[in-house]
């Protein structure tokens, strides 16, 4: 079970947004590279990160902080936000990212997700965000038609390393992890599931560890973190704790 501290990237700064609205950004960090090397020293074994303007205008927008991130941590780093062609997968591959994040294009174009799986094996992650159970697109800003699991079952056998489910309408506000819906789709696929959105306390982290999760590949938290409503050190000994007593 891994813990994904996040670093979500907007203008250049770390920031956190309520409920994904970009009006809405409390900044936490000006210089994402040091907030990354402060997540390794605490501990943590991965960082998730968000180029939030990206996601909004369908290319790399914070390019120069994604890449000062990658120097500053020995942390394996995945990037999602904007990454819409074989290309820009590649480039950011080409950069040291341990994987990326498709979110929009699993939507408009799965085909390429199952391509970019073949060409980059264990290196392509998929972003389901829902909000009120449908598949939202474009950094939140649209709405589909299309179901959570609908979508995550057309990625079922071509190499999808995980999906990362987030439910917007908790995401930022500190309400505690979508259980019910998350439990649903990790069962309802084969594809590892990462939970985000609203993780807020301890209790997260304990419902996290429960053998009904065990599915889970873990979960991403952001505000809770720099809040100082989860402590770093208590949370990933609980976290080596249950490992230890499965080994």
């Amino acid at each position: 079970m891994i813990l994904f501290p996040a670093i979500d990237l907007k203008d250049g700064q770390c920031v956190r947004l309520k409920l994904g609205d970009m009006e809405q950004a409390t900044v936490y960090n000006p210089d994402p590279a040091a907030q990354a090397k402060a997540f390794e020293d605490q501990g943590f074994d991965w960082l998730h990160v968000v180029d939030l303007n990206g996601a909004f205008a369908g290319e790399s927008v914070n390019g120069a902080a994604v890449n000062a991130i990658v120097k500053a941590t020995k942390n394996p780093v995945q990037l999602g936000g904007g990454i819409r062609t074989l290309e820009h997968i590649e480039n950011w591959l080409s950069r040291g990212l341990a994987r990326v994040i498709l979110g929009t294009v699993a939507v408009r174009e799965p085909a390429l997700v199952i391509e970019a799986c073949r060409r980059f094996p264990g290196k392509i992650a998929v972003g389901i965000d829902a909000k009120g159970g449908k598949v939202a697109v474009e950094g939140w800003a649209e709405a589909s038609e299309l179901g959570v699991i609908e979508l995550a079952k057309k990625f079922e056998g071509v190499g999808v390393s995980a999906i990362i489910y987030t439910d917007i309408d908790r995401d930022g506000i500190l309400t505690g992890i979508n259980w019910e819906s998350t439990l649903e789709l990790a069962n309802a696929v084969s594809i590892p599931v990462i939970a985000s959105g609203g993780l807020a306390s301890m209790d997260d982290i304990e419902r996290m560890l429960q053998p009904d999760a065990a599915r889970l590949e873990g979960a991403i938290s952001g505000r809770a973190l720099y809040d100082g409503r989860i402590d770093p050190a208590e949370a990933l000994a609980l976290i080596r704790a249950q490992k230890g007593a499965a080994a």
